[in-house]
């Protein structure tokens, strides 16, 4: 469950996620452990159009970046 966050609104400015709907958003250490939790990486290391994919793994993120 996600925090009270004093830098919420100031991180939501440069929140990639398109996943509206996630609890997460604003609150970066909450997402990042979230994510690495289940093996992924968040919505905001990867470019755009890959992030609206969905696919969050490191295989993607490697692809996207020709890793």
């Amino acid at each position: 469950m996600a925090q009270e966050c004093a830098n919420k609104q100031r991180n939501l400015e440069f929140c990639k996620c398109t996943y509206s709907a996630c609890g997460k958003r604003g609150v970066c250490c909450d997402c990042i452990q979230s994510h690495l939790r289940n093996h992924e990486l968040p919505g905001c290391c990867f470019p755009k159009e890959v992030e609206a994919t969905y696919d969050r793994s490191f295989r993607a993120f490697a692809k996207a970046w020709n890793l």
